[in-house]
């Protein structure tokens, strides 16, 4: 399933209605690798040689929203991607009550880095997920159906993210519906 999914993702050309060069297929092995324009991605917790992939694929910054003390988090993680040439954000983000403010710290930083390819992470990219999805329709005028079944390829929020989600669009005067547009959490892990 991992190889067909790195073959899909690296046969990818369109997306968000730009024309994309093919992905690094070193790229598709980092956890829920999602490549949505020219100058930025998500994933979940790349490793070590992963972070080497990501500089030699030309990013040029890396922000972190997650917790160090994350048990696959790596704990020197600013040293290695700044020691790779990158720049390093980190903005804690704790899974069971995201904030608004947060989210506007991160795309506050795009704003103001507008054109630096960046790789947003956490953990699985759950998180980043949800913060790609509000800044591509916030910020890029991505459709919310185009930018929702993006993020729901990697999961479908739970109550707390969907509610984080419905707050930080209203506060941008963006409706959440759309057709097709499922917001019912999944049931709570058992």
């Amino acid at each position: 399933m991992k190889k067909l999914f790195a073959l899909l993702a690296s046969t990818l050309f369109w997306n968000s209605g730009m024309a994309l060069e093919e992905v690094d297929p070193a790229l598709t092995e980092i956890t829920n690798f999602r490549q949505y324009s020219a100058s930025f991605a998500s994933a979940g917790q790349p490793t070590r040689e992963q972070f080497q992939a990501i500089a030699d694929n030309g990013f040029e910054r890396v922000v972190y929203i997650a917790f160090t003390n994350n048990p696959n988090a790596l704990p020197d993680a600013d040293l290695v991607v700044k020691g790779l040439g990158m720049e390093y954000m980190q903005i804690p983000v704790d899974f069971s009550n995201p904030r608004p403010s947060e989210y506007y710290a991160f795309a506050d930083s795009m704003v103001r880095n507008e054109g630096r390819k960046t790789l947003l992470h956490c953990q699985v990219n759950a998180r980043a997920t949800a913060f790609s999805f509000l800044y591509r329709v916030i910020n890029e005028d991505i459709p919310v159906d185009q930018a929702k079944a993006d993020m729901n390829t990697v999961w479908q929020p739970n109550e707390t993210w969907r509610d984080f989600i419905f707050e930080v669009l209203e506060e941008n005067g963006v409706n959440p519906d759309c057709p097709g547009c499922d917001w019912t959490p999944p049931p709570p892990r058992q």
